[in-house]
């Protein structure tokens, strides 16, 4: 636990949170700026700052509870649909230093865009795929 931390604040219940989901390694609550109601982040209890940081087995309990609060988005607010991001560091947009996933219900002309795509310039996407490749 980091005290400095507000996700650990919020897992602690030094500051109120309105829980969606909870058990022993992971938290899910309504964020409290949300895109769309309903948006939730989910954290482990435990404090790692990014996803390299997280053992793969605390991960896969991570994405469980994303799965299933899906699922719920469906069922229990009649979504079609729902994004998942996790922004990985600051220069992702990353702004609690605490990995956290955004399960943001997805409802016709909500505003919400994805990202701008580009192409490749020639000769360059065999470059970065090797580059990637080399450091697995």
């Amino acid at each position: 636990m980091d005290e400095n931390c507000i996700f650990c604040q919020i897992i602690s219940g030094q500051i109120p949170s309105t829980k969606i989901y909870e058990d022993d390694k992971v938290l899910a609550f309504l964020d409290i700026a949300p895109v769309n109601d309903g948006h939730t982040l989910v954290v482990p209890k435990k404090h790692y700052v990014n996803l390299e940081e997280v053992p793969e087995a605390d991960l896969c309990e991570i994405i469980k509870v994303v799965k299933k609060i899906g699922k719920a988005f469906k069922q229990g607010l009649g979504v079609l649909g729902y994004n998942i991001n996790e922004n990985n560091d600051p220069i992702a947009g990353q702004i609690i230093p605490h990995l956290h996933f955004h399960i943001i219900p997805r409802i016709e002309n909500d505003g919400l865009q994805l990202w701008p795509q580009r192409k490749y310039p020639n000769g360059t996407m065999q470059e970065v795929a090797d580059q990637i490749k080399k450091a697995l």
